[in-house]
């Protein structure tokens, strides 16, 4: 494993889900680290309370347009079209807003755990029973700010006693319940999905918050955040990985390893977590055992094509073209459906020079991309690289 792929686990931050076990995470009880750097000063951040409350004038319409008499499915159904109907008139999903319930209302443009937290929000104000879940999607990783963050989804259920039907692509029926949930791919694949409580999603946003925070190296606030995560949850697993990261950022190795294995003792299939304590083996001249857990992580990571395509980032990168187009090209092979891979197959033949191979990668990515937001960015590309074979035409 070289250092290219060292950077890639070295960079990539739990988000939203932590999706091997390692061995010296023991099974027996484990202390969690209480190290709070002494150079660290704890600052202001939402309370859970203001992560879940709503826009007061959100509330006046809800008192005003909707009444405790609907039955759960038109409950469900209003509290989408009262969020479709405002704003710019769509659900501008975007996988790095992290946002509290009223400000999701106020700008429409956020993430699914943001978008799920004011979907609950509005149920639960509504009198209906919702519950989180958490879906079970493949390890997938988000190219932000240069920095490859491993995503997860999570979406919600609404109880439903009486069975009915919808069409919506936000709305479904599943299992006496219906299900809010804001990625559309997410319905079809069926994936399975496991419960969450309400303050293991109030951890999540704060771990979300803190993952920014730290990249932009904001640590006192990268602290604050991780900190109320991991006391809000003790048991989630993510926020202790990336309270390692902080802590190896600071210099105090020992208590990133501590809080690492912590995070492997929750959850044996942390890869996340497992991979960073590799890198912070290497970090100090544990070399063989790193490389035992990279090579592991590498092995079981071979079928999942966001991996190859967080690779095809890395190379692409360090204009390592070649690399990276092997890289793309494996990520299309394992899911052709994937618009990320696409993407990355034209920027590479856009550098060589290959514009009709460009041209064409970008149109396939456009026409498989889930959201609009991806595809005007594709149509945007693809515009500007026809503008620029014509200049260079012309010349």
């Amino acid at each position: 494993m070289n250092a290219l792929r060292l950077s890639v686990y070295l960079l990539l931050f739990s988000i939203m889900l932590c999706l091997i076990g390692c061995s010296s995470a023991a099974k027996e009880s484990m202390t969690p680290p209480s190290l709070q750097p002494a150079n660290i000063k704890i600052q202001p951040i939402e309370s859970p309370n203001e992560i879940f409350k709503l826009d007061e004038s959100l509330v006046a319409q809800l008192d005003s347009h909707l009444t405790r008499q609907n039955t759960a499915p038109q409950l469900a159904h209003a509290i989408l079209n009262l969020l479709l109907t405002n704003g710019d008139a769509s659900l501008a999903y975007q996988s790095g807003a992290t946002l509290t319930a009223a400000q999701s209302y106020q700008n429409l443009n956020a993430n699914c755990l943001s978008l799920s937290i004011l979907a609950y929000s509005l149920a639960e104000h509504l009198g209906l029973q919702a519950q989180f879940q958490k879906v079970h999607i493949p390890e997938y990783w988000a190219l932000t700010q240069g920095v490859n963050f491993l995503t997860g989804h999570i979406n919600l259920t609404v109880a439903n006693p009486a069975n009915s039907r919808s069409s919506s692509k936000t709305v479904y029926q599943r299992d006496n319940g219906l299900v809010i949930d804001f990625y559309p791919a997410s319905r079809q694949a069926r994936f399975k999905t496991s419960l969450l409580s309400k303050a293991t999603v109030t951890a999540m946003f704060y771990n979300n918050k803190g993952a920014v925070a730290l990249i932009n190296e904001q640590y006192d606030l990268a602290y604050s955040y991780f900190n109320a995560a991991t006391t809000v949850a003790p048991s989630y697993s993510a926020a202790w990985g990336n309270l390692g990261i902080l802590y190896r950022h600071l210099g105090h190795l020992n208590a990133a390893e501590l809080a690492y294995n912590y995070a492997i003792y929750l959850d044996k299939n942390n890869h996340t977590a497992l991979g960073n304590l590799a890198v912070l083996y290497q970090l100090t001249h544990r070399e063989q055992q790193g490389q035992q857990i990279l090579k592991q992580l590498d092995n079981k990571r071979q079928s999942n094509p966001y991996y190859h395509i967080s690779l095809g980032n890395a190379d692409y990168a360090q204009n390592n073209y070649a690399q990276a187009l092997k890289h793309f090209k494996k990520a299309y092979s394992l899911a052709a459906t994937l618009h990320e891979a696409h993407f990355g197959l034209a920027r590479v033949y856009f550098q060589w020079g290959e514009l009709s191979r460009a041209d064409y990668h970008l149109r396939q990515a456009g026409k498989k991309a889930d959201f609009a937001h991806d595809q005007q960015r594709y149509a945007t590309k693809l515009n500007a690289l026809q503008a620029y074979v014509l200049e260079k035409e012309i010349h």
